[in-house]
């Protein structure tokens, strides 16, 4: 006997943030029985470090407790480079794309599924978002890793560089900074090709699929979307005080740029500016680097990168509306306004909540760590930032975690990824209340 759908949807109701929840933590247990598989480790492999390894993939993060170059086997790696691609693009996109080869048609439930997954404010255009996404994506990453082989294939070999190449490509669109070498890309460090490319994807895709959309159709800054126009200035703003913030910290650091010559230090300097923001690849010591440097990047994997992206944290635009909401409070304003634009009341309570909430988030993943892991404060705290914004830069200590502390790591990978609000709201049920009670006095500040 067979069930009609309609009976399944009556006995199980789940939310678009329930759905969206269930989805990544299923595709990070298939991960994880892939992972360890014998045909895909070279040697056997626990099971928290196979889960750990899915999650990490999955959540687009690049935290790694083995070596991903030798302890997988090119199955492995295809099997983690699969997961970051679904990770990076969002399950729900993949599903909206079978459904539309199948030639089926694609309903409400199934719109407002991508409308959460995406955060787009309307069920309206998200299927030719998705289109538009999978196409872009899969030809920016080709077309990466074709410029990477160039430069990869002459030193690897044709088989071994082409699909370096590719996993390169694949892990920096999707803002994972995966690597299949031990240094990660620590010997490229003043390397043109492989630093223009790779910072490349990984801006592109942390600055979200939507901005993407708007530029490709607009083309001009005056047309864009307030939205476009802060991620797009923000983002260089950003970049360029991130730059020259880490240039003059570590110029002197023999650990870090001390020993470069003037052209290396400055794409070092580049690149370790922009990576924080949850690509997580380096090319630079983050444990030889100063306490200043660590400090700044906290607040860089905090803010993270664009809404609708391959990255996480509270985003750049969060950000910018706290910033500009403060600002406007202190001289004595009534509106936040943006580029001739207000931002609505709701969107600023919105920002407040997604940056409390991740505050706390943060604060007890630092907790728990510290009562778990025997390792320097300052550790503890640049791992729990760098998993909660899916940035995967470490000081060394994801390889020491206990087994305890690989478990309060993966959850906070997997809120940092499905987003903090859709956490909550997986668990809490919004209520909508139509009484209206009268104004009480509070004293704040």
């Amino acid at each position: 006997m067979t069930l009609q759908k309609d009976k399944v949807i009556k006995w199980v109701r789940f939310t678009p943030p329930q759905v969206l929840a269930i989805g990544f933590f299923l595709t990070i247990i298939i991960g994880a029985v892939l992972l360890m598989l014998p045909i895909s480790t070279t040697k056997p492999l626990s099971w928290i470090d196979a889960l750990f390894t899915a999650a990490s993939a999955t959540t687009v993060t690049g935290l790694a407790v083995v070596d991903t170059g030798t302890q997988f086997t090119v199955f492995g790696q295809t099997v983690i480079m699969g997961l970051i691609q679904i990770g990076g693009l969002g399950f729900m996109t993949f599903a909206v794309l079978i459904v539309m080869i199948l030639g089926k048609k694609i309903g409400l439930k199934e719109r407002m599924l991508v409308q959460e997954a995406l955060n787009q404010p309307t069920i309206g255009g998200v299927i030719g978002l998705v289109k538009v996404l999978f196409l872009f994506s899969i030809s920016i990453e080709l077309i990466a890793a074709l410029i990477l082989s160039i430069r990869l294939v002459p030193q690897y070999g044709w088989s071994s560089g082409l699909f370096a190449s590719l996993f390169h490509a694949i892990s920096a669109f999707n803002n994972a900074g995966f690597s299949l070498w031990p240094d990660n890309l620590m010997s490229y460090v003043g390397d043109p090709t492989v630093n223009l490319v790779i910072t490349f994807l990984f801006i592109t895709g942390g600055i979200g699929f939507t901005v993407l959309f708007d530029v490709m159709k607009n083309r001009r800054f005056k047309a864009f979307s307030l939205h476009t126009k802060l991620m797009l200035t923000g983002t260089l703003m950003l970049n360029a005080i991130a730059m020259l913030t880490v240039f003059i910290l570590e110029y002197s650091n023999p650990g870090t740029l001390g020993h470069l010559h003037i052209v290396d230090k400055l794409w070092a300097s580049y690149f370790q500016a922009v990576t924080p923001r949850t690509a997580g690849f380096n090319s630079l010591d983050f444990g030889s680097m100063r306490e200043g440097t660590i400090v700044f990047t906290l607040l860089l994997m905090f803010i993270g990168a664009g809404s609708a992206s391959t990255a996480s944290g509270i985003k750049l635009t969060t950000f910018i509306v706290i910033l500009t909401s403060v600002i406007a409070y202190l001289r004595g304003k009534k509106e936040t306004v943006i580029f001739r634009r207000s931002i609505k009341y709701p969107i600023i309570i919105k920002a407040l909540a997604v940056s409390v909430t991740s505050l706390f988030i943060v604060f007890l993943g630092i907790f728990a760590l510290t009562i778990t892991e025997q390792a320097p404060f300052l550790q503890i705290v640049f791992e729990t930032f760098s998993a909660f914004g899916t940035v995967g830069l470490t000081m060394g200590l994801t390889p020491e975690l206990t087994t305890a502390g690989k478990c309060i790591i993966i959850v906070i990978m997997f809120i940092g990824r499905i987003g903090p609000l859709t956490f909550v709201f997986s668990f809490a049920k919004t209520e909508q209340s139509n009484i209206r009670y009268p104004d009480g006095e509070v004293f704040t500040g």
